[in-house]
């Protein structure tokens, strides 16, 4: 799959390289992605830093093990705001920010308004951070939680 057209105007085949080879391995040195996209280390850099620059790199994190952390269940919530108005949205969408349970957190069109990606300990920790918490942010009038039982496939990568 390749990105739409207007994305990928400044992009050549060897910056493609570059992002997918990052992509896999963002600590990846730039000697070794130099070898891996037949460019010099100093051409690679350059390059690097304009995808950088340019937005196509947002940056770099480690992926954690959540089962080694103690937070080894993945929960989906749906949530139904009981307004959908500029104000409703911006402050749930501002309580949202602060809440390191709350991975990620989607407007989405269709019969709710969000949908969040969590990660909890156990049920429990859900039972109690629904309570505390997801019922508590500004505007919820209803949710709808799915734990997941298994992660069949999980990926950050992008199509390039």
């Amino acid at each position: 799959m390749l990105l739409p057209p207007t994305m990928t105007d400044t992009l050549d085949r060897t910056d493609r390289k570059i992002l997918a080879c990052l992509q896999m391995d963002g600590r990846m040195a730039n000697l070794k992605l130099a070898e891996a996209v037949a460019l010099s280390p100093t051409a690679v850099l350059a390059r690097v830093a304009r995808l950088t620059r340019e937005g196509y790199i947002l940056g770099y994190e480690a992926r954690l093990n959540p089962l080694k952390l103690g937070i080894g269940m993945l929960v989906f919530v749906e949530v139904l705001l009981d307004r959908t108005t500029p104000n409703v949205f911006e402050a749930f969408n501002a309580a949202v920010q602060v809440r390191d349970e709350i991975l990620e957190c989607h407007m989405v069109a269709g019969g709710f308004d969000y949908l969040l990606k969590t990660r909890m300990a156990d049920m429990n920790a859900y039972r109690n951070f629904a309570g505390t918490v997801l019922w508590q942010l500004p505007g919820v009038r209803e949710t709808r939680t799915y734990a997941v039982m298994e992660e069949v496939k999980h990926s950050t990568r992008l199509p390039l």
